[in-house]
């Protein structure tokens, strides 16, 4: 049996690094002020992201966080939301999660986290 992959997360404005392994951006909406073919990012998995709904009740306030987070984790329970994740974790030894939050512990990246490491 193959190892387990290496799975962390990492906000997209930070600097590429090579030990970022593969770099999948889980943000629904593309970062403000990075441009494509600069941003180093391996994949776009907009359908991992939360709900326009969900993103906008959430505002990322700290008070609502795990609030967001339960009904977060019931949005992917939707096997569509998290199949290629779970693929390209499978794939890759390393693989960084990116958002463009500014809170480095209230993000979809930390439930994404989680739920990759339970699954794998």
């Amino acid at each position: 049996m193959s190892a387990k992959p290496v799975i962390q997360i990492k906000r997209v404005y930070a600097p590429p690094e090579k030990t970022d392994g593969f770099r999948a951006l889980v943000d629904g909406l593309w970062p403000r002020g990075i441009k494509k073919e600069n941003g180093h990012i391996d994949a776009w998995l907009k359908e991992a992201a939360p709900s326009a709904e969900l993103r906008k009740w959430f505002n990322h306030l700290p008070e609502r966080w795990e609030e967001f987070a339960r009904k977060y984790r019931e949005e992917l329970k939707d096997e569509n939301k998290t199949k290629a994740l779970i693929g390209l974790a499978k794939k890759h030894k390393k693989i960084t999660l990116l958002y463009g939050a500014r809170d480095e512990t209230h993000n979809q990246a930390v439930v994404l986290m989680q739920l990759l490491k339970s699954a794998l």
